[in-house]
C-alpha cells in the first residue's frame, strides 16, 4: 500500500493543537503567529462570533492608540479606519483577521477548568469545556481579556437603591438618559468619556465621583499622539518618566483643582506601574472647566433614592453608572493550579510560562503604557517562539 505523501511545504501536524482561549484581539494573534510557525492552533471562544465583547462596549468608543500601532501581526488595519479607529471598526477587523489568516476559530464552546492531562496521554493539558468536552492540548494560551467580568463595589444599601444602577459594561449611549440627572461613578477612562457622551446625550445634569484624582494626558498634542511618547519613555526609570510627564502636563493641561480635580501627588508613571492609565482627554477637560461635569467625591453608599458621598453630603440621582472596572475571572480556570498571585493576575505573562506549569501561557493580562493592542501583538510573536522552542 502507498502511504500518502506529505507536502513539502508544510510539517507533520502535532498529536495535539495548541488551544486558545478567547477569541478577542489577544488570542487572534496568538493564533496566527502560532500558525505561521506550522503549529495548529484552535481558537476556543465562548460566544457565537470573535470579538465578542468589543462589540458589547459603548457606542461613542474609540481607540486611545492610532490605527497604525493597533493593527495585529500580518494584517494592517485599512486607511478608512481613521487615526483612532471606532468600535465598529475593531469589530470588522477582528472579523476579517480571522478570515484573512484562515484560522481555526470554535465559537459557541467555553473552557471552564483548564489541568494537566494524564501522564501518558499524549498531550500536556486538558480542557474542560461546555457540552462536557474534554479537549487535550499540547499547549494552553489564554487569552480571556483584561476586562471580563464586570465589578461593581458591594456598597453599603446598594441593593434598596430606588434609582438606575447600571455597571458601565451595560451602557451603550447617553441618549438613553437624555433628560436625567446621573452619576459616573470612577474617573479612569471609560468614566471620563461615559460623563462627556452623557452630557452630549442631553443628561439635565452629570456628576462625576472621584475618590483618588487621576492623570490627565492630552491623546494627541499638536498631531504627536500620546502613545508614541509612552513608547519612548516606557524603558526609562520611574522617576525620570514621572519628572517628565509632571512638566508636560503643566504645559498642556490646566489645573482643575477649582473644580474637584487637583494635580496627582504620585507620579505618572509609577500610577502606571500600579494599574492605574492616565486619562486620555476626549472631552473631559472643557466638560469639568465649563461646569457640564461636576465632580463630587467618591461614593460610600446608598440610602433609598439617595447616594451617599464620602465627604458627607448626599445626592439623589436618576441614575448611577459604575465606570468600577473588571475582574480578570480566571479563578476557576486556573486559580487551582498556583499560577495566579493575590490581584487573580497571572504570576507570568508572554512567553514566560509559570514555573509549576510549562506549556500554559498568558497573553492580555497587564495594561502597559504603550499601548494594550501594540503589546498583544508583541506577546504574540514571542508566544509563538516559545511553544516552537518547547515543541522542539
Amino acid at each position: 500500500m502507498l502511504e500518502k505523501p506529505v507536502p513539502q511545504d508544510s510539517r507533520p501536524p502535532a498529536r495535539h493543537p495548541v488551544y486558545v482561549i478567547g477569541g478577542g484581539p489577544g488570542g487572534l494573534a496568538a493564533a496566527q503567529a502560532l500558525r505561521a510557525r506550522g503549529i495548529r492552533a484552535v481558537v476556543l471562544e465562548k460566544a457565537n462570533r470573535v470579538g465578542d465583547s468589543w462589540r458589547r462596549h459603548y457606542d461613542r468608543l474609540r481607540l486611545h492608540t492610532t490605527r497604525k500601532r493597533s493593527s495585529l501581526p500580518g494584517l494592517p488595519m485599512p486607511r478608512s479606519f481613521g487615526r483612532w479607529p471606532a468600535r465598529d471598526d475593531m469589530v470588522r477587523y477582528l472579523e476579517t483577521y480571522a478570515e484573512h489568516h484562515g484560522l481555526e476559530v470554535v465559537t459557541g464552546v467555553e473552557v471552564t477548568r483548564v489541568e494537566r492531562a494524564e501522564e501518558g496521554s499524549g498531550g500536556a493539558w486538558l480542557l474542560h469545556a461546555t457540552g462536557g468536552r474534554k479537549l487535550t492540548g499540547s499547549a494552553v494560551v489564554v487569552a480571556t481579556g483584561y476586562n471580563h467580568t464586570p465589578r461593581t463595589p458591594d456598597w453599603p444599601g446598594r441593593d434598596g437603591f430606588t434609582g438606575e444602577l447600571l455597571h458601565a459594561g451595560a451602557y451603550r449611549s447617553g441618549t438613553a438618559f437624555a433628560g436625567r440627572d446621573v452619576l459616573v461613578v470612577g474617573v479612569g477612562n471609560t468614566g471620563a468619556e461615559l460623563a462627556v457622551d452623557l452630557v452630549e446625550g442631553g443628561a439635565s445634569r452629570v456628576r462625576l465621583a472621584v475618590r483618588t484624582a487621576p492623570h490627565i494626558v492630552r491623546r494627541s498634542t499638536a498631531g504627536w499622539p500620546a502613545q508614541n511618547t509612552a513608547i519612548l519613555v516606557r524603558r526609562l526609570p520611574v522617576p525620570v518618566v514621572d519628572g517628565l510627564a509632571r512638566v508636560m502636563a503643566r504645559i498642556s493641561v490646566p489645573d482643575l483643582s477649582a473644580h474637584g480635580l487637583p494635580r496627582p501627588d504620585t507620579g505618572l508613571y509609577s500610577r502606571v506601574r500600579q494599574g492605574a492609565i492616565p486619562v486620555q482627554d476626549v472631552g473631559l477637560i472643557d466638560a469639568v472647566r465649563k461646569g457640564k461635569v461636576e465632580v463630587v467625591a467618591a461614593v460610600d453608599g446608598f440610602d433609598g433614592a439617595e447616594v451617599l458621598l464620602a465627604d458627607g453630603s448626599r445626592i439623589t440621582p436618576d441614575a448611577v453608572v459604575a465606570a468600577t472596572g473588571y475582574v480578570r475571572g480566571l479563578e476557576g480556570l486556573v486559580g487551582h493550579l498556583g499560577v495566579l498571585d493575590a490581584r487573580g493576575l497571572p504570576l507570568a505573562h508572554g512567553p514566560r510560562a509559570p514555573r509549576n506549569a510549562p506549556g500554559l501561557f498568558f497573553t492580555g493580562f497587564t495594561t502597559p503604557i504603550s499601548g494594550t493592542l501594540r503589546e498583544l501583538s508583541r506577546d504574540a510573536e514571542r508566544v509563538a517562539r516559545a511553544v516552537a522552542r518547547a515543541a522542539r
